[in-house]
Order: structure tokens, then sequence, then C-alpha cells
């Protein structure tokens, strides 16, 4: 499956509900699930670790759905295999 793929399916299943709850409410909902996988981090759980990445990933398309954002394009546009700042694969930036 496609990250196109993946948020559409998302949008299928849960964009009336999403658009309902508004940009604010579904991003609060995604820095829950960030919480939730940070949590499963700690613990080295990876059945929860799988879990909530997933959980993570759906809640970033479902916000993605709510301001009409194609994830899989926006990635492609930044990323396009290569690092956005330096230009190389792989990355040569200095932190």
């Amino acid at each position: 499956m496609h990250v196109r793929e993946f948020q559409d399916m998302m949008r299928r299943i849960y964009f009336h509900r999403d658009s309902e709850r508004g940009v604010v409410g579904t991003f609060d909902w995604l820095v829950e699930e960030m919480e939730e996988l940070r949590e499963a981090l700690k613990e080295k759980n990876m059945k929860a670790i799988e879990d909530e990445f997933a959980d993570v990933f759906a809640w970033l398309a479902s916000l993605a759905n709510v301001v009409d954002i194609d994830l899989e394009k926006a990635a492609k546009t930044k990323y396009g295999n290569k690092c956005p700042k330096c230009g190389q694969t792989p990355c040569k930036c200095s932190f």
C-alpha cells in the first residue's frame, strides 16, 4: 500500500468525524498518540511500539486530510531521495 492509498483509506473511514473535530482537535489526537509511542518506546514493548507507530501514522494521515494535504506528494516534494538541506544521499549535514 502506498502512502496515498493509506491516506485515502483513512479519509473513507474517518474523514466525517475528523472534519467535525477540526484541525486543533485532530492535531491533539496526533499529539496524544505520539505520547503513547514515547511510552511504548521507553517500555521497549515491540507490540505496543508497532501499534503506536500505526496510530501515529493514521492520525497524521487524518490531520493531512482535514487540512487537504496529500501526504505522499508533500514528502516526495520535500525529500525527493535526498536531504532537503544538503542535497546529499546519505545526508552530510553537520549538526
